[in-house]
C-alpha cells in the first residue's frame, strides 16, 4: 500500500482526496493523524511557490511521501483576485459565508463574471526533486450563493464543464471537474507510471 501525507488539517480536503483515489491501494494521512504540527509562512506569490513551501516544510518532518496543494478562486474582472489570497480573504470576513457575498458585491460593476479555480499539487519524498501538477476549472461567479454542497467558494461558482453550480453538485460530479480533481488526475497518472499505485 502506498502512503501519502497531505499537508492540511482540513478534513474536507483529506476526504476529497480519498474520494478521488477510490479504487487505488493508497492511504492518506492528515498531519493531525501523525501528530505533526506544521504551519509554514505561505509567502510565495504563485500557487506553485506556496504549494512547494507547504510540501517542503512537511517533508522535513516525515520520511513518507508528502503532497501539498495551494488553490484559489481567480475572478478575471478583478485581476484574478482573490487568487492566492483566497483563504485569507475568506478569513478576513470570518469565513466564506460573508466573503462570498463580498466577492459578488465587488463584481457588481463588471459585466464579465468569468472566473476559474486553480490548484497546484506538489509531491515530495518520491524523487530527488519536487514534482508539481496543475489543474484549472473554468466557470463564472453567480449573482447569489446556491446550494448547501461543497465548501469555500463553491456556492458562488458555476462550472462550465459540469454545467452546474458547485454548491449544488454531487461529490462525484465535483470530483470529476474540479481544479483539484484535474491536478489529481495528473498525480494519479504519474504514480501509476512509477508503479507506486
Amino acid at each position: 500500500m502506498f502512503e501519502l501525507v497531505v499537508a492540511t488539517n482540513n478534513a474536507h480536503k483529506v476526504k476529497e482526496y480519498q474520494e478521488m483515489f477510490l479504487g487505488y491501494d493508497i492511504k492518506f494521512h492528515s498531519m493531525k493523524d501523525l501528530g505533526i504540527v506544521c504551519n509554514p509562512d505561505e509567502d510565495g506569490d504563485t500557487y506553485e511557490k506556496n504549494s512547494f513551501i507547504k510540501a517542503d516544510a512537511l517533508a522535513k518532518l516525515t520520511k513518507l511521501p508528502v503532497i501539498a496543494d495551494d488553490s484559489g478562486l481567480n475572478v478575471v474582472a478583478l485581476n484574478n483576485f482573490p487568487g492566492i489570497y483566497s483563504s485569507r480573504f475568506a478569513d478576513s470576513f470570518g469565513g466564506n459565508k460573508v466573503a462570498n457575498l463580498e466577492l459578488i458585491k465587488k463584481l457588481e460593476p463588471y459585466k464579465d463574471k468569468s472566473a476559474f479555480f486553480a490548484c497546484v499539487i506538489t509531491l515530495i519524498n518520491v524523487e530527488d526533486k519536487p514534482i508539481q501538477f496543475k489543474g484549472i476549472c473554468k466557470g463564472k461567479i453567480l449573482d447569489k450563493p446556491v446550494g448547501e454542497g461543497g465548501f469555500g467558494y463553491d456556492p458562488i461558482f458555476y462550472s462550465d464543464e459540469a454545467k452546474m453550480a458547485f454548491g449544488t453538485a454531487p461529490a462525484e460530479i465535483k470530483n470529476k471537474y474540479s481544479h483539484r480533481a484535474k491536478a489529481v488526475e495528473q498525480l494519479i497518472k504519474y504514480l501509476k507510471e512509477k508503479g507506486l499505485i
